[in-house]
């Protein structure tokens, strides 16, 4: 919110003074966690989506494996639909608790960073983060649930998508 306050003031105080909010004043350094924002949304992406990829190898060699029982439950009078179904099913299984587990593992992990840092600084022996180098003393974390439910939806919606293939297949 401080360029809109920036512009508050200067709307109120006038021309005379001169205003500058952070975000101008260290624009470099603004910028820089910008693109890392960004970067680390990407990489999350692509974690996701090597993930997915996995979860359809997974379902393919299932499938593969399966092609005696499938031949079986269709001899029996099962439609493709409902044998498609069971392996949605099976892959939508999966993606949820992948994602389920990996939301609760990453909110762990960002909840307690206040005791993982130090345990892992005594282990290492030395400051992960020296204050006159990264101007922090700490591991800062805000876990933002529009940003967490962003990344469990992508999460999800990729390991569906990725159900889809070996589905049809069967």
């Amino acid at each position: 919110q401080a360029p809109a306050v920036a512009a508050d003031l200067r709307r109120t105080l006038g021309p005379l003074l001169g205003i500058s909010d952070w975000t101008r004043t260290n624009r470099i350094w603004f910028e820089s966690v910008q693109i890392q924002k960004r970067m680390i949304g990407l990489i999350l992406t692509l974690i996701v989506a090597v993930a997915a990829f996995n979860l359809m190898a997974m379902l393919v060699m299932t499938v593969t494996d399966r092609r005696g029982d499938i031949a079986i439950l269709r001899t029996l009078g099962a439609s493709p639909a409902s044998v498609m179904g069971i392996f949605m099913v099976q892959g939508a299984a999966s993606g949820v608790v992948g994602t389920a587990a990996g939301v609760l593992a990453g909110l762990g992990v960002a909840f307690n960073l206040d005791r993982i840092v130090p345990a892992i600084e005594t282990l290492a022996g030395r400051k992960l983060l020296e204050a006159q180098v990264y101007l922090l003393d700490h591991m800062p974390s805000d876990p933002r649930l529009a940003e967490v439910g962003t990344i469990a939806a992508v999460s999800l919606a990729l390991s569906l998508l990725a159900t889809l293939y070996p589905s049809w297949r069967a």
